[in-house]
């Protein structure tokens, strides 16, 4: 149960949405744009979130599309994980996706709303990462097309009132060769340890990563080790562990230490799998 009272707004049109959101927050009224709401709940109920307001786009044709358009895989911020992983357009992001929290999560949370949270690991964005997907945003200006690096540093940056409206992936991505690993401390539901996916394109590996750090990166320096000709696969590992975006995590999952080690050894198998293919 959430211990206070707010607003609730429906919109059906984009622009109906940031109007909305603009006038509540001209209010004061410290609106949120809600679309599978999971987190959101959480927050609330331990005070962490008090929105008098929610501005929910789910109802916005745009937010539940998923389709391919010519080249381009468009796929909604509304659409939920879970038919994500149904879909199967995009195998690698549906296999990132289908890591996420239980079935049951799965079937609210979005994934506008994975790749827009405050829980750090927001594991669907890795896919999206390694293909150099691109967002589209909405807001009180407009509609507006950006290359996820531009937007997507650790955590989604956005201007105050945008929303995220979809994602959209060259075709060519869903087809490589790919690797999807989650490290967890046990079992098959939990945070990750580690969360690697990468894919082959061309003669060069692309990874990305969730869980080593306070947040999910694609790290063209970890890269550039991970495509040197003539060292081994452990060696690789072994240097890419030393380029780390930040330090590695200590929390109730596990140690930085642990993690570390999952993080290398995960690296080489995943060198070994798509210099195979």
């Amino acid at each position: 149960m959430i211990p206070f009272d707010f607003e609730y707004y429906r919109p059906s049109s984009v622009k109906d949405a940031a109007d909305a959101f603009q006038a509540l927050q001209t209010q004061g009224k410290d609106p949120m744009y809600w679309s599978g709401g999971t987190e959101i709940i959480t927050m609330a109920r331990l005070n962490r979130v008090r929105p008098g307001a929610v501005v929910d786009v789910k109802a916005i044709p745009e937010c539940n599309v998923m389709e391919f358009r010519e080249n381009d895989l468009i796929i909604g911020g509304c659409v939920t994980l879970s038919a994500v992983t149904g879909a199967n357009l995009f195998p690698l992001l549906g296999r990132a996706a289908q890591g996420v929290a239980d079935q049951t999560s799965r079937n609210k949370i979005t994934l506008g709303g994975n790749l827009c949270g405050r829980i750090y690991y927001r594991e669907a964005v890795l896919p999206l990462l390694v293909a150099d997907s691109r967002l589209v945003i909405a807001g009180k200006g407009g509609v507006r097309e950006a290359a996820i690096h531009e937007v997507f540093r650790g955590q989604i940056r956005l201007e105050p009132g945008e929303f995220l409206l979809q994602t959209v992936t060259d075709r060519e991505f869903v087809s490589l060769p790919s690797v999807h690993v989650k490290k967890r401390q046990i079992g098959n539901v939990g945070y990750p340890l580690v969360t690697l996916v990468a894919v082959k394109k061309g003669s060069r590996i692309r990874a990305a990563f969730s869980g080593v750090c306070g947040f999910p990166f694609r790290s063209a320096s970890i890269e550039q080790v991970l495509n040197t000709p003539g060292l081994s696969a452990e060696e690789r590992a072994l240097q890419a562990a030393g380029r780390l975006p930040a330090p590695p995590l200590t929390n109730t999952e596990g140690t930085a230490d642990y993690r570390l080690f999952l993080f290398k050894q995960t690296v080489k198998d995943a060198i070994h799998a798509l210099e195979g293919r």
